[in-house]
């Protein structure tokens, strides 16, 4: 699918995955929507790839309408990579016995898990007016879940849920979409240096990188979109998880 002159929104745009997948689309010729909580943050990678900045929570249905209206609004809305999420660690009994906050489990899955259903939901209602191009294409979308989704670690109850959510809603949701020509791919992640990780003195960071079987390092967030930018363009992708990992397997902890 041919992308150039086209409307891209991406969530979580601001900082890490998501900016980095900005400046991809950026630079392949696609008008970007950068969605996101972090004014600052969202504003400065718009300056810089000539975008715009919507804040918005992922969540809410009204906040992410008027952002999908704001992108319908600059032109055909073919492209949406979900990259928002949170990932707070939590046992399901801490030390001392103390079961895991339901609160904080439910805000996990509503970012990660409801936020994408919810960007997928509006974005494919847009998508569905584009005039169709080759293939009966109309648009296509990338979400993103986690190597947890399959190896989740000790304290990832929430996370490894949400993400597991995203991988099994990726088949039936391409298969909801494909009537209008959308399709729908998730990434999984394994250790990425974003800033997530930056806070971890940097020989913790390169012990986690030498867990991986190959390439000893951790991985870059623009090998996370150029991947995203393949499964965007490759036509003959859809209702698959591809993870992007080194190879590793998580251990318990």
């Amino acid at each position: 699918m041919n992308i150039q002159g086209a409307v891209a929104i991406v969530t979580g745009g601001a900082s890490g995955l998501g900016a980095a997948t900005v400046r991809r689309l950026a630079a392949a010729g696609t008008q970007t929507v950068i969605v996101d909580m972090q004014d600052e943050l969202g504003e400065e990678v718009a300056a810089a790839v000539g975008g715009t900045f919507v804040h918005a929570d992922v969540t809410s249905a009204d906040q992410v309408q008027t952002a999908v209206g704001i992108a319908a609004e600059m032109g055909e809305l073919r492209v949406l990579v979900n990259c928002a999420g949170i990932g707070p660690p939590a046992r399901t009994l801490d030390r001392e016995g103390n079961p895991h906050d339901l609160g904080q489990f439910e805000k996990v899955i509503a970012v990660n898990l409801v936020g994408t259903f919810n960007c997928i939901r509006l974005a494919a209602a847009a998508m569905a007016g584009n005039a169709p191009a080759a293939d009966n294409e109309r648009g296509a979308i990338v979400n993103t879940a986690s190597v947890a989704a399959f190896d989740g670690q000790i304290g990832q109850a929430a996370y490894s849920a949400s993400k597991g959510g995203i991988v099994g809603m990726t088949l039936p949701i391409a298969r909801d979409l494909s009537s209008i020509g959308v399709r729908v791919n998730t990434i999984a992640p394994g250790l990425i240096d974003t800033p997530l990780l930056a806070g971890l003195p940097e020989a913790a960071r390169v012990s986690l990188g030498q867990q991986v079987p190959h390439p000893k390092r951790l991985g870059k967030p623009t090998e996370y979109a150029d991947l995203a930018y393949l499964l965007l363009t490759h036509s003959y992708m859809n209702g698959e998880t591809v993870r992007m990992d080194g190879a590793i397997r998580m251990a318990p902890k």
